[in-house]
């Protein structure tokens, strides 16, 4: 009788066993999902970044586009081409463009209202290429609605705006992309590369080139936020991309040697030339020039000195022809003279990599931290320019004062701030002010043992 009660004590065990096994299956299932099915936004509806555990095929990632202008346009057709993403509305506040480049595209809807391509239930990501001063109010409304965003820089003009769009975009659960479209140009990546690889050894010198065809005109320049703001802050951002520190201070000067007609304009809307200087850790410096003119056609270059060589980009030309003369030997044609045909590739790639990043919820290649930091580079220089001294970044940082992570405001002159968030005292702080966006989220939340995820899955 015993030994009877005892083999079935142990029968009972082992289904007790099997239905465990099966549980503990079930909850490390769960607790391994791709992370994109844990987003925070809109968890009403499935969303298109969850992958399928029945089979390979997505859904497509269906999106929406601000503006039918030429940089909406470009997008727009990068769009259309990249695998796993789809296009389904387009706006434009002159509604025929945006019919145009609906049926261009073959784009189903189309309407002269941002807020409808915001708010359609369908969209999962939204590109803003809408003008500068819509920008932080749309990529919060984004946030609002649980879309993913890509948007052309600037955030915004003003820093505590920059700030608060930043941190809607992160406290939702939504990425964000900044377009710095030279960090995806094939010459910038290669020099990139070559630092990264050690072809050139330890960086020493970087120096950066931007001088446009022609001079814009002065209705464009008035009311611009200047030379360093509109033009000097992608070769800023550049020299950080290379660089891979972050900046400590900046000097700037400025003048105005092509268009005489900008120099009654406020402060560095009146130059029309600039220089920089910027100072990296490990005694790296950085020199920026730009100029609205050049006569040749765009000059977009960058060189970096290092410690075992150098290397150097150059120019873009619409073909590879060249001519040989007794009095001439060069190429048969001036390099691109417009930004588009210059950049062509690089906004494409650079729609492309968020695409990816959509599809495969990875990380976004081009934060809003980093258009924030971009921002800040203008600012300090703007500074340096006005006042004639070095400027720490961190000067321009500390004036930002922030009650919660999206009510932000500048507290210029003052080092007294009341409770709340803190001023971060330099860019290695900036995470005193900017909550951390979806994938830090994801990569902390990624953090333990084996057993930890396991147990958190069965458990939580």
């Amino acid at each position: 009788f015993i030994i009877l009660f005892v083999i079935n004590i142990i029968k009972v065990m082992a289904r007790f066993s099997s239905v465990l096994v099966c549980l503990l299956a079930a909850k490390s299932a769960s607790a391994f999902a791709p992370p994109s099915s844990r987003l925070t936004h809109d968890v009403s509806r499935p969303s298109a970044l969850q992958m399928s555990t029945d089979s390979e095929a997505k859904e497509p990632v269906k999106v929406g586009v601000i503006g039918c202008g030429r940089i909406g346009i470009v997008h727009l057709g990068a769009i259309n081409k990249a695998p796993g993403v789809r296009p389904i509305v387009v706006s434009n506040p002159t509604v025929s463009k945006a019919e145009n480049a609906a049926k261009t595209f073959g784009v189903p809807k189309f309407t002269s209202d941002a807020m409808e391509v915001i708010e359609d239930p369908e969209v999962d990501a939204v590109w803003i290429c809408s003008p500068s001063q819509y920008h932080a109010d749309q990529i919060k409304a984004c946030a609002a609605n649980g879309k993913h965003v890509f948007c052309e820089k600037p955030i915004a003009t003003d820093l505590a705006e920059t700030v608060e769009a930043i941190n809607a975009c992160n406290e939702a659960g939504v990425k964000l992309m900044i377009g710095l479209q030279r960090r995806f140009d094939p010459n910038f990546l290669r020099v990139k590369k070559a630092i990264e690889d050690k072809e050139v050894g330890d960086p020493i010198i970087i120096k950066t080139c931007s001088r446009d065809p022609s001079p814009p005109p002065y209705e464009y320049v008035k009311g611009g936020g200047g030379i360093f703001n509109d033009m000097a802050v992608h070769d800023l951002d550049m020299t950080r991309f290379l660089a891979g520190e972050d900046p400590m201070e900046i000097l700037a000067v400025g003048s105005c040697h092509i268009d005489k007609s900008i120099e009654d304009l406020p402060g560095s809307e009146a130059f029309d030339t600039a220089t920089c200087i910027v100072r990296y850790p490990n005694g790296v410096n950085a020199m920026v020039d730009v100029c609205r003119q050049s006569s040749y056609g765009y000059d977009q270059r960058a060189e970096v000195l290092g410690t075992s060589g150098m290397i150097a980009t150059d120019n873009v030309y619409p073909n590879t022809a060249k001519i040989y003369r007794n009095d001439f030997t060069g190429n048969a044609d001036m390099p691109f003279d417009f930004f588009l045909s210059r950049y062509f590739e690089a906004y494409v790639t650079e729609t492309e990599a968020f695409c990816e990043s959509l599809v495969n919820d990875s990380e976004v290649p081009c934060t809003g931290v980093d258009g924030l930091i971009a921002l800040v580079m203008s600012l300090a220089a703007d500074k340096s320019a006005a006042e004639n001294r070095w400027v720490k970044f961190s000067e321009i940082i500390e004036q930002v004062y922030c009650s919660s992570p999206t009510e932000c405001s500048l507290l210029a002159n003052s080092d007294m701030f009341p409770d709340g968030f803190k001023p971060a005292s330099g860019i290695d702080e900036i995470g005193k002010i900017v909550v951390p966006d979806v994938d830090q989220k994801k990569e902390k939340d990624g953090k333990g043992s084996f057993m930890d995820k396991v147990m958190k899955g069965i458990w939580s």
